[in-house]
C-alpha cells in the first residue's frame, strides 16, 4: 500500500523499503508502552488501511509528556469503505499519549481532523522557499517536470553569472555572490555525536520540546542521513565571533540543485544570523535554492530575506488535557523536522 498509494510506483514494492517499513514502526527509535501504529481490517480480516506511529517524550514545564505522531496514512480502495480513514484517526486520538501530532496532513486528512477537534497550526503549516540562483532555479523545475528538459542546465550557468555580474537580479534573488561576504557568522561542520549534543542544546529554549534519549536522536540523525533523492546531507554548525555555537542547520542538496532543509535552530536571538549564514554556504556550493518547512521562532527572520511561502500540509495537534496546547498556538513548541517524521528516509530515499 505504501509503495502504491504515497509513492505512487507500480510493480512490486522494493525488498529495502519493506525491510525499513518494519524496523521504523515496530522498533522505532522511542518505544512508549501502548503507542504503536495501527492497521484497518476489512469485514475479511484483510488489511486495507495504515496508520504509522512514532512515539516521542516532551517536556513540558518539567512535566513529562508522552506523544504520538502520525504519518503514513493511507487506505486501499477508500470508495469501498469511505468511512476506514475516519476509523483509524479516531482511534489513533483515543491512544493513551498525551498529544497526537501530525506534520503532513494533507487536505483530506485536514478536514478530518478538524471533525475530531484537532487544532491546526498555521505557523508549522507553511513550506518556505528562498531562490539563490534563479536560472538554475528555473532549469531544476522543468527538469522535476518533464525529464528531457535537463538538457537546458549547462545554460543556466553562464545565464546566472551574467545576472550576478550585471546586478539585475530579480528582487526575489540574491544580489550577487558576495552579498553575505563579512557580513555573516562562520560555519564548521559536524559529525554526528556533535549534532546530537546541539539539538540536545538548541531545543531546550523552547517551552515545550521533545526529551530525547541520547541512543534514540543518535539513531534518527544516523537515518536522516540517508536520502538518496534530495543528495548528500550538509550538516554545519554556526559560530559566534567569540567561537561559540548559536546555530546548527540541517539540509540535503547537490550543486545547482534545490537544497531540502529539514532543521534550523538557533539561540533565542540568533535567528537572523543562523539563516544568513546558511543562505551563504549553499550559495558558496552554487545552490539553486532552499526550501524548508516553517517554524515560528524563525518567521520572523525570514521576513525581509526575500523569502517565498506556501501552504502544502498541515501541521496539527491534539489534546484531551487543552492547557498543553497554549506553547503550540503561541508557537512556543519545537515541532517538525526531527520532532516529527521528515527525518526519516521514508522521506526522501530511494530503497533500490
Amino acid at each position: 500500500m505504501f509503495h502504491r498509494i504515497l509513492r505512487r510506483q507500480r510493480g512490486k514494492p522494493p525488498v529495502g523499503l519493506s525491510d525499513y517499513l518494519l524496523s521504523l514502526f515496530t522498533d522505532p527509535p522511542c518505544q512508549i508502552e501502548g503507542i504503536h501504529s495501527l492497521v484497518h481490517l476489512r469485514s475479511d480480516g484483510t488489511v486495507n488501511g495504515f496508520m504509522g506511529v512514532l512515539p516521542m517524550r516532551f517536556t513540558y514545564h518539567g512535566r513529562s509528556l508522552s506523544a504520538a505522531i502520525g504519518g503514513s496514512f493511507m487506505v486501499d480502495r477508500y470508495e469501498e469503505d469511505p468511512y476506514a480513514g475516519a476509523r483509524l484517526l479516531r482511534a489513533f486520538q483515543s491512544g493513551p499519549q498525551d498529544l497526537c501530532l501530525t506534520e503532513t496532513a494533507n487536505d483530506v486528512s485536514t478536514g478530518m481532523w478538524r471533525r475530531l477537534r484537532g487544532t491546526i497550526l498555521p505557523d508549522y503549516s507553511l513550506e518556505w522557499l528562498r531562490i539563490l540562483r534563479p536560472a538554475a532555479f528555473m532549469a531544476e523545475m522543468a527538469t522535476n517536470a518533464f525529464g528531457p528538459a535537463a538538457i537546458a542546465r549547462p545554460l543556466a550557468r553562464p545565464v546566472d553569472a551574467l545576472l550576478c555580474r550585471s546586478g539585475t537580479q530579480p528582487q526575489w534573488s540574491h544580489v550577487s555572490n558576495d552579498q553575505f561576504t563579512g557580513k555573516v557568522l562562520t560555519t564548521a561542520e559536524v559529525d554526528i555525536a556533535e549534532t546530537v549534543a546541539l539539538f540536545q542544546k538548541f531545543v531546550s529554549a523552547h517551552v515545550l520540546h521533545p526529551k530525547w534519549e541520547e541512543a534514540e536522536l543518535l539513531r534518527m540523525v544516523s537515518e536522516s542521513c540517508r536520502k538518496g533523492n534530495y543528495g548528500p546531507m550538509v550538516r554545519r554548525k554556526v559560530l559566534s565571533n567569540a567561537g561559540k555555537p548559536v546555530g546548527l542547520f540541517l539540509y540535503y542538496g547537490k550543486s545547482r540543485g534545490i537544497g531540502r532543509v529539514v532543521q534550523i535552530l538557533s539561540v533565542p536571538g540568533h535567528e537572523g544570523a543562523v539563516i544568513d549564514a546558511m543562505l551563504a554556504e549553499a550559495t558558496e556550493r552554487k545552490m539553486a535554492a532552499l526550501r524548508g518547512r516553517s517554524q515560528p521562532g524563525l518567521l520572523n527572520a525570514m521576513l525581509g530575506r526575500r523569502f517565498a511561502f506556501v501552504h502544502a500540509a498541515s501541521s496539527i495537534v491534539y489534546a484531551r488535557d487543552k492547557t498543553i496546547l497554549e506553547p503550540f498556538v503561541t508557537g512556543n513548541a519545537f515541532f517538525n523536522g526531527f520532532a516529527g517524521e521528515s527525518w526519516t528516509r521514508l522521506l526522501g530515499d530511494r530503497f533500490g
